[in-house]
């Protein structure tokens, strides 16, 4: 209770949930001391694909006894996943008392939510100096609260698509412009570009960071992956290639993250990683979320011998990559949808047109910002098979599955949240 109270605190400080500018956090940490100076970090930057290379470099790294802090937003089903150090998740007596302290210090002044949170993680990872910090940027890098760090071991660039449109003037709402949002500021260090959905994205973001001095290795060009029938799969780049176990997670996009976040360990000199220790260290890599199977629960059981699964993909990019991932499966795919307000509704879905049998919108409970389900499903009459159910127990009963039918979750990172604490 005590760290619900102070987080609804911490939501009063500013009027406005998003507030693009670094001058707040910059006076925090100044109060604070600059706990962001002088750690080690490698930053992720892009519109998808962030969290699960982020997992991959933790993963490989703890495999190697190397201390991670992990900064990632927004959680899922608890906000202490935004907090790790030590490769552990703050407890909630912790989070309360650095958050009441944070509080403190700043005295009321205004800041939004994620600048105060984002300083927050700052002021306790500067009791673990000598930890790699894995920092996700937030909304767009350029004015996001985490580029106030001053150096870092390197930056990647994960897949860039359109999202978070309405943040942006609208004469700017163009993939040329997030582009340049996300990646005009990037340190000079060493720069990572993932595997994009289209070679003329990855010809904008090579271009948009060519002045930038930093040693750059493009997927592509400075490194590789390739897929075996036979259960493994190849990277290779500069050092050599590498044979290498599937992950336990499904879809090839994941092999695309856990390349680049080798790419990114294999070209930092200060980190001793072994090729042991990348073969071992993927097969222990957890993501949630990320078209994960749901194995047991309440929903499990609703769907008894039929597989269910949770995706967070939000955006037209990541329905491209779901998408692809479906048609690889040989089974007829239902979709139970829940998404937020500001979203390209018709867009996301339009991917999934004449490829899944059936279409389910619901409400997302618990976010005054989601889409009404309803709305949503008026919104998408073009479609076959589109209904809607209140909630996502009550759309699982009303589907007709027959054997080896899959059911996907997907749509918002708030929804799966949601899911996930009610299984």
């Amino acid at each position: 209770m005590k760290l619900q109270q102070i987080l609804n605190s911490l939501q009063k400080l500013h009027p406005k949930e998003i507030d693009l500018s670094l001058d707040r956090i910059k006076k925090l940490c100044k109060k604070l001391g600059n706990p962001q100076d002088n750690l080690k970090y490698i930053s992720v930057v892009g519109t998808n694909g962030k969290y699960s290379t982020i997992q991959a470099i933790r993963a490989i790294l703890k495999d190697a006894n190397i201390n991670c802090n992990i900064y990632t937003s927004p959680h899922i089903q608890r906000i202490n996943e935004r907090f790790i150090y030590n490769n552990e998740e703050i407890s909630d007596e912790n989070l309360v008392k650095l958050l009441a302290e944070v509080e403190d210090i700043n005295a009321g002044e205004a800041i939004t939510y994620f600048e105060i949170l984002t300083a927050a993680y700052f002021y306790n990872a500067k009791k673990f100096k000598n930890n790699i910090n894995l920092l996700e940027s937030g909304l767009f890098h350029r004015v996001d609260a985490c580029s106030i760090i001053k150096s870092n071991l390197a930056s990647v660039i994960t897949a860039i698509g359109l999202d978070h449109l309405d943040w942006l003037p609208k004469n700017k709402r163009t993939i040329d412009q997030i582009i340049f949002e996300k990646t005009s500021s990037l340190l000079t260090s060493k720069i990572i570009v993932s595997k994009q959905n289209s070679n003329e994205t990855l010809n904008k973001i090579v271009s948009s960071i060519e002045k930038n001095s930093s040693k750059k290795m493009i997927f592509g060009n400075d490194f590789n992956y390739s897929l075996n029938e036979n259960g493994f799969f190849y990277y290779e780049d500069k050092y050599g290639g590498l044979k290498l176990p599937l992950p336990n997670l499904e879809g090839e996009f994941q092999l695309s993250n856990i390349s680049s976040a080798i790419a990114t360990i294999r070209n930092i000199e200060d980190i001793n990683i072994s090729d042991q220790n990348i073969k071992s260290g993927i097969k222990k890599i957890k993501s949630i979320a990320r078209f994960s199977e749901i194995k047991n629960g309440k929903l499990k059981d609703l769907v008894k011998n039929n597989k269910i699964y949770i995706d967070g993909s939000h955006n037209p990019l990541g329905a491209s990559v779901l998408c692809k991932h479906l048609n690889s499966l040989e089974c007829n795919k239902h979709i139970i949808l829940g998404m937020m307000s500001n979203k390209n509704h018709v867009e996301y879905i339009n991917y999934f047109k004449d490829k899944i049998s059936s279409l389910t919108t619901v409400d997302i409970p618990n976010q005054p910002n989601a889409i009404n389900g309803e709305d949503l499903m008026k919104k998408l009459k073009n479609l076959k098979n589109v209904n809607y159910k209140k909630s996502v127990k009550e759309a699982i009963n009303s589907i007709d599955l027959k054997d080896n039918d899959i059911i996907i979750i997907t749509g918002s990172l708030y929804l799966a949240g949601e899911v996930l604490n009610l299984n």
